[in-house]
């Protein structure tokens, strides 16, 4: 499986900040000469634009462009691919449930909804080579009228699967990172023994005014897990 087109108009710009092509500042090419570029639409150009955005690498001005960030010295920023993109063959995302339910005392918690307000669990597995290596749950609040398009869910990154009510570019992400024991759903999704460690990348997307908007998990087995992490200066 290739990597989603977006993703290429990330890694193009990415390369050209880091060559120090184009500096702390300047502007990056327009929507327009991007689409031309990559023959792509303007929704894959600005999807890559928010990857872009959210990972520190660009800034936008409403109304002006996109500009190039000032690198922060003074921390770092841990950068978590939930898609984990690949060029490698036999590398697949498969869609394993998608339905709206009620939420459990957990979901309506880290969410901060009441209980009879409803939810819309996503369910992906991430296999290679015909194995399970990673397993994705996602939640995200009801509202009537949101379409439910499987086909766009399968590849999505969380962030997208909440835009079409919210900004991207408006959006902040907490992760949290924790070892657990698998039982029930977990080891037998991901063909482990129960009370085997599982490593778990915790989500959750909060809105401009910091209320949550999405939260979910993605459960990781075996050494072999694929969970690449990368602390680098922003």
């Amino acid at each position: 499986m290739g990597s989603p087109e977006y993703i290429k108009i990330v890694e193009a710009i990415k390369s050209k900040i880091t060559s120090e092509e184009i500096k702390p500042g300047d502007a990056i090419q327009s929507e327009n000469l991007l689409c031309d570029e990559f023959n792509v639409s303007r929704m894959t150009v600005r999807k890559g634009l928010a990857v872009l955005v959210n990972e520190g690498y660009i800034y936008s001005i409403p109304g002006k462009g996109n500009y190039v960030c000032e690198p922060n010295l003074d921390s770092y920023t841990l950068h978590f691919d939930e898609m984990m993109a690949s060029d490698k063959k036999g590398e697949e995302i498969r869609l394993i449930e998608v339905n709206v339910v009620k939420p459990s005392y957990e979901v309506g918690f880290n969410l901060e909804i009441p209980e009879n307000k409803h939810v819309i669990v996503v369910k992906r597995v991430f296999l290679s080579d015909g194995q399970v290596k990673a397993y994705d749950v996602k939640y995200i609040p009801y509202y009537r009228g949101i379409p439910i398009v499987e086909k766009e869910i399968r590849y999505a990154t969380f962030p997208e699967m909440v835009a079409k009510k919210n900004s991207i570019f408006a959006m902040t992400k907490k992760l949290k990172i924790k070892a657990i024991s698998a039982k029930d759903e977990i080891s037998q999704i991901l063909d482990v023994m129960e009370g085997d460690a599982v490593l778990v990348v915790e989500q959750k997307l909060l809105d401009e005014k910091d209320h949550p908007i999405g939260w979910g998990s993605m459960y990781f087995a075996g050494d072999d897990s694929g969970l690449e992490a990368v602390a680098s200066f922003d």
